[in-house]
Parts: C-alpha cells; structure tokens; sequence
C-alpha cells in the first residue's frame, strides 16, 4: 500500500509541491501502478529468450559543418524573448 508519506518522499525527490487533493490522487495511481507491476511478475517467462540488440555500435553521420538559423529566425517562436535571448523559467534555486 502506498501511503501518504512515501507520495511525499517521492515528490520532494522529484522536487515536487504537491496539493492535499494532488496527494491522494497520486496515492491511488502509484498504488495502480505497483498492483500492474505485481501482476508481471506472475507471467512464466521460463522459456522465453532475453532481448539482445544486435548492433554493435549506433550508426553515426559524418559531423558536417552547416548553416546555422539566424538569431531572428532562432526566437520567432519563442514564448518569451528579450532582444537576443530566449526567457525561461527558472530551475535552479539560487
């Protein structure tokens, strides 16, 4: 069972704020997600192979120098901008 301290624990590890209602509802799913998890380990998986990538190596491209986009075109999306740069929020407490 997955109680209410552990929700916590998990959301400070993921540097979470959870609210009152937030925690129950988290409560519940994880509770799912591990009863999921439970009914795996009930499969017979005896006589099945493991999964072995067969590639040796991940197929690289030739690092070609290119045309960059231009400062103008890099921030005509972007949801906030000021002049040159791009404004995002912050994820790094000071």
């Amino acid at each position: 069972m997955v109680d209410r301290q552990w929700v916590l624990k998990i959301a400070n590890l993921a540097r979470l704020q959870l609210k009152e209602e937030e925690i129950e509802v988290f409560q519940k799913q994880l509770g799912d997600i591990l009863s999921f998890i439970d009914q795996l380990k009930e499969l017979d998986t005896e006589n099945v192979e493991p999964y072995i990538q067969k590639a040796k190596a991940t197929p690289m491209r030739e690092d070609e120098p290119r045309l960059s986009l231009d400062r103008e075109k890099a921030l005509m999306n972007a949801p906030e901008k000021d002049n040159e740069f791009f404004i995002v929020p912050r994820v790094v407490e000071v």
